[in-house]
């Protein structure tokens, strides 16, 4: 899961993604401050 995490006009905002491409594509086009970050949870298949 993917998370972009907006700060803009002192408002907070989380936007939850599936796809890294989603969220990439997303991240270009958003404006204001703001952080990508990946969700892995400690059952995730892949973390292991």
């Amino acid at each position: 899961m993917w998370i972009i995490t907006l700060y803009l006009n002192g408002n907070i905002k989380m936007f939850e993604f599936d796809k890294e491409e989603e969220a990439n594509e997303a991240f270009k086009n958003i404006q204001g401050t703001k952080f990508l970050s990946k969700i892995v949870y400690f059952n995730d298949p892949s973390f292991v």
